[in-house]
């Protein structure tokens, strides 16, 4: 395994880590999924530069774009329960309660 590859694999399996293990506030999970985001569409787009597919390019921006969508949806959520409840904080959700 090369340094590039072991770097965009550890930036993947920290950012899955800190969902799995680290799940006190809302902002953190989202941090930790769009650090999980951005180092899969580094990769994609090596990837795609090494192999040279002029087919696959479009990909890496389109996994961009639905990042970002995500993104703006989990602000959209991060506001919503911050105005609701008060606070973001995982432990006072109740996601069975309205």
């Amino acid at each position: 395994m090369t340094p590039m590859h072991f770097s965009f694999t550890s930036a993947f399996i920290l950012g899955l880590m800190g969902v799995a293990f680290h799940r006190t506030h809302l902002l953190s999970a989202l941090l930790c999924l769009e650090g999980m985001m951005l180092s899969l569409f580094i990769a994609l787009s090596l990837w795609s530069l090494q192999v040279g597919a002029t087919n696959f390019t479009p990909a890496p921006m389109m996994l961009l774009a639905f990042s970002a969508c995500e993104a703006s949806a989990g602000l959209a959520l991060l506001v919503a329960t911050a105005r609701t409840h008060g606070t973001d904080r995982l432990q006072n959700l109740n996601l069975l309660q309205c």
